[in-house]
Parts: C-alpha cells; sequence; structure tokens
C-alpha cells in the first residue's frame, strides 16, 4: 500500500475547521477517517498481479553509446487501471526517464520505454519492476515489485578505433610497396620500382635493370596467415585504477586494435584472459565475424584479486601456437611480477615465438615524479622515481631474453602496440 499526496492534502485541510472549533478530539476523528478513506482507497485499487510484464532488451550495446529498453504492460484483469511503473536497472546502466504512468482498459497493452547509457561493462542486470495502481479515490494504492529478469550485455567502448584506419593505410605501404629492408621480410614477390637511396641493394633485379635502364629493386608481400596470440593479465594487478579505468580496460582497448588490424593484414588472431585460470577466449574466428565474438568474450572479464600463474600462461601459450607466432602478453611490468615467474615464462615463450609486453603507464606517476613545491611532494616523487627504476630494471630483463617491451599511457597503449605490430610485420620479423 501507498498513500498519494491527496492523502496529506486532505489531512492538512482538516486543520481549519479544528481550528475553528478548537477541539482535539474533532481533529482526532478527522485524522482518523482520512485514514480510513485511505485504506478503503487501497481496497479497492486493482491488484498489480493483474498486469502482465515483459522487458525487451537489446542483446548488446558498445560502452558510452545510448540504446532504450522497453517494457511491456498488458492490463490482464477486467477493471481499469490507473498508476505508474518504475523500471529499475543496475545504477552503471545508466537508465534515466524509467518511471512511467499508465492507464490500461481491461485487455490493452502498453510500452514503456527506458533510455539507458551504460557506464560500465559487462552484463548489466535488470532489477524489479515497481507496479502502483491507485484506488478509485486517488487517496492511496496497491504497490507491488515483479520480477521481470532481463539482461544488457554492455562490449568494450573500443575507442581506440579511431587509430585503424591510419594503421590500415600504413599496411598498405608495406603490402607491396616497401622493399625488402632485411633477410626473410616477406617471400612473395609483388612488383619492381624505382630504387631509391635507403633500399637494400640486394633487393635490386639486375636483370630487370638491364632492360629498362634503371635500377629496379623488388617488392614482396608481407608473409600472411601468421598466427598473432594476445594474453591479458586479469590479475590483482590489472584491477588498478589509471585515469578513472582499470588498467585492464586500456589493456583490452589494445587487444581490440590489434586484433583488427591483424585480421586485416590475414593473419590469424586469438585472445586468452588469463590470470591463474582462462576467464575468456577468442578463436577459430576470422573475417569480419571475429571483432564481435572478439568483444563479445571481453564483455565480461574482470580482474580477479589473485596472483598471475606466469608458468601456466607459458603452458598455455605452448599448447595453443604449434608454430612460430608473435605472443603479445597485455601486463603490469612490476617486481612482483619477476617474483612470480613471469621472467621464467617469457623466457619460455620467447624461445618459440616473438614476444612483445606490452604494460599501462600510469600519468599520475609520471606526475608525482615531478613535484617538488614541498616535503611531501619530494618523498611521494622519490617513491615514485624508486618504482620507475624497479620497473625499467624489469624491462631489461626481460629485453635480455629477448622479448620486446612497450609501455605507454593507457590512451597511447593501442597505437603503440599496432605500430610495433607493423614494424615487426615490415621488418619481417614475424
Amino acid at each position: 500500500m501507498y498513500i498519494t499526496g491527496w492523502t496529506v492534502a486532505l489531512s492538512a485541510l482538516g486543520a481549519v475547521p479544528a481550528m475553528w472549533v478548537q477541539e482535539r478530539t474533532f481533529a482526532w476523528v478527522w485524522v482518523l477517517g482520512v485514514i480510513a478513506l485511505a485504506c478503503l482507497d487501497a481496497a479497492l485499487a486493482p491488484k498489480p498481479g493483474s498486469l502482465g510484464l515483459r522487458r525487451s532488451a537489446p542483446r548488446a550495446v558498445r560502452l558510452t553509446e545510448s540504446t532504450a529498453v522497453e517494457l511491456e504492460v498488458v492490463n490482464l484483469g477486467a477493471r481499469r487501471v490507473s498508476g505508474a511503473v518504475r523500471d529499475a536497472w543496475q545504477p552503471s546502466a545508466g537508465a534515466t526517464g524509467n518511471r512511467h504512468r499508465i492507464r490500461l482498459a481491461p485487455g490493452e497493452a502498453t510500452v514503456c520505454v527506458t533510455p539507458m547509457r551504460p557506464t560500465r561493462r559487462g552484463d548489466r542486470k535488470a532489477d524489479v519492476v515497481t507496479v502502483r495502481l491507485a484506488g478509485p479515490l486517488r487517496l492511496a494504492g496497491r504497490q507491488r515489485s515483479i520480477d521481470a529478469p532481463a539482461t544488457l550485455r554492455v562490449l568494450p567502448e573500443f575507442a581506440s578505433r579511431k587509430h585503424l584506419p591510419s594503421r590500415l593505410a600504413r599496411l598498405r605501404e608495406i603490402d607491396g610497396q616497401t622493399a625488402v629492408q632485411l633477410k626473410g621480410a616477406g617471400s612473395e614477390f609483388d612488383s619492381l620500382r624505382e630504387y631509391v637511396i635507403g633500399d637494400d641493394v640486394r633487393a635490386i633485379d639486375w636483370r630487370a635493370s638491364a632492360r629498362r635502364a634503371e635500377v629496379l629493386v623488388k617488392t614482396y608481400r608481407p608473409e600472411r596467415d601468421r598466427r598473432v596470440m594476445i594474453v591479458l593479465d586479469t590479475a590483482r594487478l590489472s584491477a588498478a585504477r589509471v585515469a578513472d579505468a582499470p588498467r585492464l580496460d586500456a589493456s583490452i582497448e589494445a587487444a581490440l586494435l590489434l586484433s583488427a588490424l591483424a585480421s586485416k593484414a590475414g593473419d590469424r588472431v586469438q585472445v586468452s584472459a588469463f590470470d591463474r585460470v582462462e576467464r575468456a577466449r577468442a578463436m577459430g574466428v576470422s573475417g569480419p565475424a571475429m571483432m564481435p565474438v572478439l568483444a563479445d568474450a571481453l564483455s565480461t572479464v574482470e580482474p580477479a584479486l589473485v596472483e598471475p600463474d606466469w608458468p601456466a600462461v607459458a603452458r598455455l601459450v605452448q599448447s595453443r601456437l604449434s608454430q612460430r607466432a608473435l605472443v603479445v602478453l597485455m601486463t603490469t611490468l612490476d617486481a612482483s611480477a619477476v617474483d612470480g615467474g613471469m621472467l621464467d615464462a617469457v623466457a619460455a615463450i620467447a624461445h618459440t615465438h616473438a614476444v612483445v609486453i606490452a604494460s599501462v603507464d600510469d600519468p599520475e606517476v609520471r606526475a608525482l615524479e615531478r613535484g617538488r613545491d614541498d616535503m611531501h611532494e619530494l618523498y611521494a616523487a622519490g617513491a615514485a622515481a624508486r618504482g620507475a627504476l624497479e620497473q625499467d630494471a624489469v624491462a631489461a630483463r626481460v629485453r635480455e631474453l629477448g622479448a620486446d617491451v612497450l609501455t605507454a599511457l593507457p590512451d597511447d597503449l593501442a597505437p603503440a602496440v599496432a605500430d610495433r605490430y607493423l614494424d615487426l610485420k615490415a621488418s619481417g620479423k614475424l
């Protein structure tokens, strides 16, 4: 049961005659009379169970994009109903304007539309639908919360896709327009072009040069159908917030951009989210179907407050890859990772594959290093510098194992990883 503003107004209205007659008994009788009328009105109100509810939500939406969910309300009873419904969702679903007035004749239906703009990726669950049906006097009514399950999957934002056109343009330059610079770069002949300063003299086609009376070099297509495996570290360090978002989200953005680029380049991509167990995977798909599958797989991945099992990561990579591939480890360069066995795992993987370790830099830590205004900032700067030195030491040990190390700010990590992939592609190291 609930009461409306009319009940409050009617109760307040009784103060006027009560002050006139100066009788306390009159005031009590008035109040009790209003309460009795409200209870009678609530008893005469239609039952909320006479309404049929059904939610309809889009299967998925990208983070920060707007969408709408529908709530269909049907009057299954024999009486006209009037009231309101509240379509409640998790706060991170970003539902606005979720209170709707209804007025339905018997058998009539209506659709209530609730705009939404999610603020977190993952599965956003619907809460109960609260129904209020007013009595004939509009003084009170019946209220009930009804379950109407629904889920809205929020996919990663993929804001880094703005970098994809420029990287694809560079990929096209590499694809048949770049001369062989290093041994092993591509094996499929593409075309001849005029020699320019800087080209490898071993790429000169002497016979064609003799026929054309100019120096020509051979160009080759980069190798295709290579394997690229991306491993996202979802352990405790990936939960740290960097620039108002978990560190893991920057890694996901980088994985999406690299996957889109490598797929366009004709390579086979697989992605795994791992800490002590595999949390998600996307593999065995290619072409236009790959990105939707990958976004769906990564949408529900959340950091786990556990230490990563690096030996298990090495076993996972070795079990999934039967030939040389590019392995990109999205993790955090931290001294604790060395104690956890990261170096041994990197050494085992780098023995067979090209390895790139991509790590997100924290802009707040960089800002702390510049603080010199007072003693507190000096201590903070010292601590930040100590952390940077430890990170550099870990990176140096990783490079000694033959792996490549890449660190960048959250917004710069995705294009940096894509550029490193293109560099490897152009140099024939992939």
